[in-house]
């Protein structure tokens, strides 16, 4: 099937096959309620036709109250009991929201060696194809009951861009708790919003700093231009806002970091 090249924001409501990635700060503790206004934008976006891969970090973070953890956990072994028991309720809080537009969520978990391995990446590209021809919206996150320190992702950054591949996506949305990115932490006196990022552009004298602010995920600015990188040049356009913009991303508004994607 031809996809079409997204060369703009405004291209973005037209698309037909989005990724929206979002971070664990945006989703867990006490911006839990945010899961709602999050489905109100994915199912809009779906009742038009877009077919919506929703990338959710997070199982860490809300499996931690129920072990009673009051932060982080840095063993493996703790991680990985937080996520399992976490992994279940994000999903279940995904699909008692998305019920209300009578959508279903299909959850895909995956590690990168999944995605290092010809035979279950076929496997995993055919199971998402069949979901999102059933209309089923798929949540991915990273397996971290089975990860271990040597093959995980490191940021589901990352693991968005390879399912943006993976899936032949139009768009990926990154969110975070900041609105776009800017020449130093937005936080520090002369930040400078970085609106438009060219192909091939390396962000010569830009200094990331982190990106999120509950100290429960992972990733950074540093790891979302990454991220950006690898979509745009397999093609796919990239916007990078806040969790609380992406309604109007998912509309086309001008607003986020914008990587141009390559011509393919």
């Amino acid at each position: 099937m031809t996809r079409p090249r997204i060369l703009s924001r405004a291209g973005i409501p037209g698309a037909q096959r989005v990724v929206v990635k979002v971070g664990s700060s945006s989703i867990s503790g006490a911006n839990a309620d945010q899961i709602e206004p999050l489905v109100d934008a994915l199912a809009t976006a779906h009742a038009r036709g877009t077919e919506v891969i929703l990338v959710s970090s997070g199982a860490i973070a809300t499996g931690m109250p129920y072990l009673k953890l009051d932060a982080r956990p840095n063993d493996l072994a703790t991680q990985q009991a937080a996520a399992a028991v976490g992994q279940n309720v994000l999903i279940f809080r995904y699909q008692d929201s998305l019920r209300r537009y009578g959508i279903v969520a299909g959850q895909v978990l995956l590690t990168a060696g999944d995605l290092e391995n010809p035979t279950h990446t076929s496997n995993a590209q055919r199971a998402m194809d069949r979901l999102l021809g059933l209309r089923i919206l798929p949540i991915v996150n990273e397996n971290d009951t089975v990860a271990t320190h040597e093959i995980r992702f490191g940021d589901n950054d990352r693991l968005a861009a390879m399912v943006s591949q993976l899936v032949g996506a139009d768009a990926l949305i990154l969110l975070s708790d900041v609105d776009a990115l800017y020449t130093r932490p937005p936080q520090e006196p002369g930040a400078v919003k970085i609106t438009e990022v060219p192909l091939g552009d390396d962000l010569a004298g830009v200094t990331f700093g982190d990106i999120g602010s509950a100290g429960v995920g992972t990733g950074g600015a540093a790891t979302k231009v990454s991220a950006a990188r690898l979509a745009a040049a397999a093609g796919t356009a990239v916007l990078v806002t806040s969790t609380a913009n992406v309604a109007a991303a998912l509309s086309g508004a001008e607003l986020g970091t914008w990587f141009e994607p390559a011509a393919l």
